[in-house]
């Protein structure tokens, strides 16, 4: 056996990218992004962000049906852009995933923390660490099933929520639309609130790509992707933007709850169980919020494994990273991706707010640079691979909007890196411009050394 086993069928690779997508992103950073955007600021940014995603999913959803592969966009950005580029991107998306996983982790243990104030986080972060594990080093059928059914609880509740968040609209004065017109509502902060949101909109975005990682362990990638990019698209839309919008009219922006955007007690979900069902109900919200997190730590560790093993088989990293067991699982890059992600227990050191804050900086740009990646990878494949090949006509999927999609994907990813220094403020440090742009700066080194080297060894 030579590659992956191909055993996740379309239910599976569905819930995947729900999995990776709906986490922190919506349970935790939600409401900070209604409280530093307004109203406003917040559904239009996650309005925008969704169609750039839309863009972005039927071009890897074209690439992915063409040629499915665990590499996913990274192995379309070293075929279609360039080998230093290709390899910059695959160990940008590698570190993406596995210090989401931290990520995940830290914000689970502050989960428990609701509940067990007195025990000390990490023994919870070392539990569900070991759970994850423990999830992925079995056949990635397993993996499968236990994502599918993590994911199915958590959409479900989303879901119910919207439900029952629309009814109690229905009954509030003038449905509630009052919040959106209290201080400086709904646009707060202007483009600053506005743009500080994009940050928070991508990261809770981020994992809709996973649908690619999985097609090379997809059965009937052909059928299965693009029914599956439709679904997740939409469903994930519709979540993000339904909850901002029900959130946004059942409390004032300005509430200041919702500024502390790395705590589970002042969750824009459980303040609203917590306010209109009851307090047995914000614990139950709670747990689901903890099953929403265990999910996307176990897609990260699922993807950020694969993307390892694709650098394993193609020279990118030590060859001992392309062996796999007998089950198909890529045990030594699922190690290496676990040592990375037992940087949760940094946390304790640091504490865990602050932990979490630097995390979602970093994997939030980290996203963003492989987004811009999938952009450019099928601009080149359209421009300079498929006609070669027989044009699109060969296509059993094809992504629409070429080539406006992929070059206004681009334009507002490189826009939004960019902006994201004025969410500095007037007073930083250059420790903060760094961690910042931590994701960038590496990215850039990582490709201007690679074409170094190819240029040494090729004279």
């Amino acid at each position: 056996m030579s590659q992956l086993e191909k055993k996740l069928e379309s239910r599976h690779i569905n819930m995947i990218a729900i999995g990776g997508s709906i986490g922190t992103g919506i349970f935790l950073a939600s409401g900070y992004s209604i409280f530093i955007g307004g109203p406003g600021g917040a559904m239009f940014a996650y309005a925008l962000m969704a169609i750039i995603v839309y863009f972005l999913m039927t071009s890897l959803g074209e690439m992915s049906t063409y040629k499915p592969s665990s590499g996913s966009f990274c192995d379309y950005s070293t075929q279609y852009v360039g080998k230093s580029f290709g390899f910059a991107m695959s160990y940008n998306y590698w570190l993406n995933w596995a210090i989401t996983i931290a990520a995940e982790l830290s914000a689970a243990a502050l989960v428990m923390s609701y509940w067990f104030p007195e025990v000390n986080p990490v023994y919870f972060s070392l539990a569900f660490f070991v759970m994850i594990f423990i999830a992925n080093i079995f056949s990635v059928k397993v993996y499968g099933e236990i994502e599918y059914w993590l994911s199915f609880i958590k959409v479900g509740v989303i879901i119910v929520f919207i439900v029952l968040g629309f009814f109690t609209v229905m009954q509030q004065p003038q449905f509630g639309t009052h919040n959106w017109h209290i201080a400086d509502a709904p646009f707060h902060n202007g483009w600053y609130g506005f743009i500080a949101v994009f940050l928070f909109a991508g990261f809770s975005f981020q994992g809709t790509e996973l649908i690619g990682v999985a097609s090379g362990e997809t059965k009937d990638p052909e059928k299965s992707i693009p029914k599956s990019i439709k679904l997740v698209f939409w469903r994930l839309t519709l979540f993000y933007v339904l909850s901002i919008g029900i959130i946004s009219l059942l409390l004032p922006f300005n509430d200041p709850q919702l500024a502390q955007q790395n705590s589970v007690t002042t969750s824009p979900y459980t303040l609203i169980f917590e306010k209109f069902a009851g307090m047995y109900a914000a614990d139950a919200m709670n747990f689901i919020i903890l099953i929403a997190l265990i999910s996307a730590a176990n897609a990260s560790m699922y993807s950020s494994s694969r993307i390892l093993w694709y650098m394993g088989q193609h020279g990118q990293t030590p060859s001992v990273f392309k062996k796999f067991n007998k089950h198909g699982v890529p045990i030594p890059a699922l190690l290496a991706t676990a040592l990375v992600g037992s940087l949760v227990f940094i946390s304790s050191i640091i504490g865990n707010g602050t932990f979490f804050g630097i995390i979602v900086q970093i994997s939030s740009l980290c996203g963003f640079i492989a987004w811009f990646g999938i952009a450019l990878s099928h601009y080149k494949f359209r421009r300079n691979v498929l006609p070669a090949l027989g044009g699109v006509g060969i296509l059993k999927y094809k992504a629409k909007f070429y080539p406006w999609a992929q070059i206004t994907s681009m334009l507002v990813i490189a826009f939004i890196v960019v902006a994201q220094f004025i969410t500095l403020g007037e007073h930083y440090g250059f420790f903060d411009f760094i961690m910042l742009y931590s994701s960038v700066i590496l990215f850039a080194v990582i490709y201007l050394g690679h074409r170094f080297y190819l240029r040494k060894t090729t004279r």
